[in-house]
C-alpha cells in the first residue's frame, strides 16, 4: 500500500461555544492541514497520485477558511470550529473531487499548534 500525504496551512480565528474556558474567547491559529491518500498500485509513470493535483484540491478548500473568523463560515456558523470538526469538514469537501481514481482519501489531520492535532478518518 502506498500513502501520499501533503501539508498546507491557513490562518484563521475562532472561538469554541460553550467551552467554559479561555478557548471560548476569540483567538487565532496558523492551522496546518495534512491530507493523505492511499493507493494499492502506481500508475504507468510510477505515481500513486500527483502531489500537484492534491495540493490544488486542498487549496480550493482552504481558501474558504483563510484569514476568516471560522465561526462565521459554513458549517462552523452552526457547529464548533474544533480541530476535529475542521478535519471532518475538509475530508468531506475533498471526498467528491478526489473520488473515482486509483487512490482513495484516507485521512485528514488538522494541527492547531505543533503539539496539538486531530485526525479524521471515516
Amino acid at each position: 500500500m502506498y500513502e501520499v500525504t501533503i501539508r498546507q496551512h491557513f490562518d484563521a480565528a475562532h472561538y469554541l461555544r460553550e467551552y467554559g474556558g479561555r478557548c471560548e474567547n476569540l483567538h487565532g491559529h496558523r492551522y496546518e492541514v495534512e491530507v493523505s491518500l492511499e493507493a494499492g498500485e502506481l500508475n504507468n509513470i510510477g505515481l500513486a497520485f500527483d502531489f500537484t493535483q492534491l495540493k490544488a484540491a486542498l487549496g480550493t478548500v482552504l481558501v474558504r477558511f483563510d484569514h476568516k473568523c471560522l465561526n462565521e463560515v459554513e458549517p462552523f456558523d452552526g457547529i464548533n470550529p474544533s480541530a476535529e470538526n475542521i478535519a471532518r469538514t475538509i475530508f468531506e469537501a475533498l471526498s467528491a473531487p478526489l473520488a473515482g481514481g486509483r487512490a482513495r482519501l484516507a485521512w485528514v489531520r488538522v494541527y492547531e499548534s505543533p503539539d496539538s492535532w486531530a485526525t479524521y478518518r471515516p
